[in-house]
């Protein structure tokens, strides 16, 4: 459950940690649509904030800390500190470095997966939606233009096939 991933990332304590993305739209979306069965994640977006290591062991060493905690899920553990350094390689477009786990949130592709939480000692939620819920919980689809093209954003739609999983997701394509 969504509460035993939360529980997990919040015993390992990576510094600045927000779990999101698919995550999240999966949840709300497959509810809104009445699922039962719920979709599962392609993996579970741990951004974290570590400037003090720039490394990737860092984004290894915090994957391997989940997988000894929960070792049936597939964690991405991401230092958001570390990002700028690599992003050209792998999207041909330099960024400038962020300034923390809500920063990188705000670069997300789409606005509704720009959604994160992080469980607080109390089990309450600490939520970073810098474009709202809007979005999230009227299942609408939009672009967000900070790092991703009109391009990247209809093959990620194709991808992840967002149409053919929740027939009610309305797509605003600009």
């Amino acid at each position: 459950s969504i509460m035993t991933i939360l529980r997990a990332v919040r015993r390992c304590n990576p510094p600045d940690w927000l779990v999101g993305a698919g995550l999240l739209r999966n949840l709300v979306w497959d509810h809104l649509h009445g699922y039962r069965q719920p979709t599962p994640p392609r993996d579970i977006d741990v951004a974290f904030f570590d400037p003090a290591d720039l490394s990737p062991e860092r984004d290894a060493a915090v994957t391997a800390q989940l997988t000894a905690v929960l070792p049936d899920v597939a964690w991405e553990a991401t230092n958001q500190a570390a990002v700028h350094l690599w992003y050209a390689q792998v999207f041909g477009k330099t960024v400038p470095p962020l300034t923390s786990a809500a920063a990188a949130i705000a670069t997300w592709p789409e606005t509704a997966t720009c959604t994160a939480v992080r469980l607080l000692p109390d089990d309450s939620l600490h939520i970073v939606a810098p474009f709202g819920l809007e979005d999230l919980f009227q299942m609408i689809l939009r672009r967000n233009p900070a790092r991703v093209t009109q391009a990247q954003f209809h093959k990620r739609l194709q991808d992840k096939q967002i149409r053919q999983k929740w027939p009610l997701v309305k797509v605003i394509d600009g």
